[in-house]
């Protein structure tokens, strides 16, 4: 995703990641990643239960999950991975932006 960073945002979006890991783990993740997208720390797993995105082989994670979510709160385009190795690429992203 970070790659494609910035041609997300020249979209006017935005990425958000939500992670099970700590506040202090997901800070370390994004400073050794070099992330500078915002990731949101979830360790009660409430949007990740609100999302129903759980792991049902590892309850302790997340599987791949992308939305895409407009500014007046509507999920418009959604990719759940079914085999649990599968991310969306930021190209992909991009094109599902401007078919908004």
């Amino acid at each position: 995703m970070q790659t494609g960073y910035e041609d997300i945002k020249a979209q006017d979006a935005e990425i958000i990641a939500i992670s099970t890991d700590s506040q202090a783990l997901t800070g370390l993740t994004r400073q050794n990643l070099g992330i500078t997208y915002l990731i949101l720390s979830d360790e009660n797993k409430a949007a990740i239960d609100a999302y129903n995105v759980i792991d049902t082989g590892n309850t302790r994670i997340a599987r791949p999950a992308t939305y895409i979510i407009d500014q007046g709160g509507h999920i418009t385009w959604k990719f759940l991975d079914v085999r649990f190795d599968t991310r969306v690429s930021s190209e992909q992203i991009l094109t599902e932006l401007k078919k908004l």
